[in-house]
């Protein structure tokens, strides 16, 4: 894959992913062990099981090519997969797989990775008065996916969790691109002193920053970039405009300023029209506004790339999973089933799972082959 280093990838190279995860449960009268585990509910996801039953379901008629490769005799049941999930280091096993498609996707010397910040709520892990369980993901832009992810407790939000979340990665070089939650003083000099860049967009949250932005003179800026994409019935025109800040704008190493405009158009409905501005420590001669037109609208990939994927083709707001660490873990085998298919290819995840489904080998066939 362009851009990326080659990486050989084996189900004994997954399981030894799995292994960095510490079990949850006693070593005595544990007849499957954690790896094993992992990998039969990848395979599963892979083959679009979308609940726990699903995956004992697909792990049961696996049959003995799949047993054979995987140096197993018994399956696990239902109850295994469900108690084992719900008690496991969610975190632990999001580290592990960050660590896995970071390092399949080291970026060639000169170019940088992209990594768009976003959240998502699991609204069936909703129960009662507690809210549905809130993850934080930093997703590549470029290969589609997932570096990092991160439950987001109740009792707080995401912005002290950035910092967590890509903690653990290489950040030198990076640009990182977030949506206006995210646009914090100590965010921006937390990322900069990392080696990183990035690209904020700035709203009524910081209203000194986005009354100076408002109040450029954008009229005269002539450089501009225009584009136009299609998807979800809608065609969206894009008008992105940048400017070099040279005094009076107070935020930590902002060097430009962008104006975004985007007219949507729906298949049945009105026409509308937003004008969104960001801010970058990205100075002129590194970004020109091709560049910075293409990080805005990328950042969206983790929304059209991941988020709408888990929901449409998964139905993840409907898997009622609410105990222990189950939600979040049942997302993390969604992100690497996705990574995985990303990685190889794939850019049709529904028809993927259908090919993945109509022969149990070939989840663990397709990990085999996968060059990255």
């Amino acid at each position: 894959m362009a851009g990326a280093a080659t990486r050989p990838v084996s189900p004994a190279g997954l399981l030894a992913v799995f292994a960095q995860v510490a079990d949850p449960r006693k070593r005595r009268g544990t007849r499957h062990r954690l790896p094993v585990v992992l990998t039969l509910a990848t395979c599963a996801v892979l083959a679009g099981a979308r609940s726990f039953t699903a995956i004992a379901e697909w792990a049961a008629d696996a049959g003995e090519t799949v047993r054979d490769m995987l140096g197993i005799v018994r399956v696990p049941d239902a109850s295994t997969f469900r108690r084992v999930l719900a008690r496991l280091d969610a975190d632990a096993l999001d580290t592990a797989l960050g660590a896995w498609a970071a390092a399949a996707t080291t970026p060639t010397k000169g170019r940088r990775r992209r990594i768009a910040v976003d959240g998502k709520t699991l609204r069936g892990s909703r129960h009662g008065d507690r809210p549905g369980r809130h993850l934080l993901a930093a997703f590549d832009q470029q290969h589609h996916v997932v570096l990092a992810q991160r439950g987001v407790d109740a009792k707080t939000n995401e912005i002290p969790e950035l910092t967590a979340l890509l903690g653990a990665l290489d950040l030198a070089g990076a640009v990182v691109t977030a949506d206006a939650l995210h646009t914090q003083r100590d965010t921006a000099t937390w990322l900069v002193e990392r080696g990183a860049h990035y690209v904020l967009v700035a709203k009524a949250n910081q209203p000194a920053l986005y009354a100076q932005l408002t109040a450029l003179p954008w009229n005269r800026v002539a450089t501009r970039v225009r584009t136009r994409d299609r998807g979800h019935g809608r065609v969206e025109t894009r008008t992105v405009k940048a400017t070099e800040l040279r005094a009076g704008i107070n935020f930590p190493h902002a060097v430009q300023a962008i104006q975004i405009t985007r007219r949507r158009s729906l298949n049945s409905g009105p026409t509308t029209t937003e004008t969104i501005h960001a801010i970058t420590s990205l100075p002129t001669h590194q970004a020109s506004p091709v560049l910075l037109a293409d990080l805005t609208r990328d950042h969206w990939s983790v929304e059209n790339r991941l988020h709408w994927v888990r929901d449409v083709t998964y139905d993840e707001d409907h898997h009622r999973a609410r105990t222990g660490n189950a939600p979040q873990v049942m997302a993390s085998l969604r992100n690497l089933a996705i990574s995985i298919l990303r990685l190889s290819g794939t850019t049709n995840i529904a028809q993927a799972l259908r090919h993945h489904a109509r022969r149990p080998e070939r989840p663990l066939t397709t990990i085999m082959n996968l060059n990255c």
